[in-house]
């Protein structure tokens, strides 16, 4: 009885302390996965960042596609789940333990985010910052505030940075 209790508290301090920094996890739904994959439409090869990976299902997808991808995950527990997901991919997939706020990324020709509408003026200062070469982001259900979308596919809004 005292694991089965450890164990739960475990999981609702790794869920509950990702609320103090930034979104809850909700997986993104397949059709928004493959919706989201087309829109960046990168070649094989190319890199993809997500922010936030939560359960890998969208470095999965994006590496089944041939890309490498680098995702970031604050939740201790969704990051293992990830890695160990993605580890048949080998190096075509890294997972980062971390706030990818605080990251500095990879040079990447796509973005994929899932962030609540407070953080989208961050994440567009974000993207300005640390890209210095044109670059494709995907936000799934939410639009960047200020910015006009390229496109926008069932509820995927697809931005482009020159």
């Amino acid at each position: 009885m005292p694991w089965l209790l450890l164990i739960i508290t475990l999981v609702l301090l790794c869920f509950g302390f990702v609320l103090i920094f930034g979104a809850p996890y909700l997986p993104t739904l397949d059709e928004q996965v493959r919706v989201s994959l087309d829109l960046l439409d990168l070649k094989p090869g190319e890199t993809m960042l997500e922010l936030g990976c939560g359960d890998g299902r969208v470095l999965l997808a994006a590496a089944a596609r041939g890309w490498k991808v680098v995702g970031y995950e604050l939740n201790p527990l969704l990051a293992l789940i990830s890695w160990l997901r993605t580890r048949k991919y080998g190096s075509k997939v890294e997972v980062h333990l971390g706030d990818f706020w605080r990251a500095q990324w990879p040079p990447a020709e796509g973005i994929f985010g899932f962030i609540l509408p407070k953080y989208m003026k961050k994440l567009d200062k974000k993207v300005m910052q640390e890209c210095s070469k044109p670059v494709k982001v995907v936000s799934f259900a939410f639009a960047i505030k200020g910015r006009r979308p390229t496109t926008e596919q069932s509820g995927v809004f697809l931005y482009e940075y020159r």
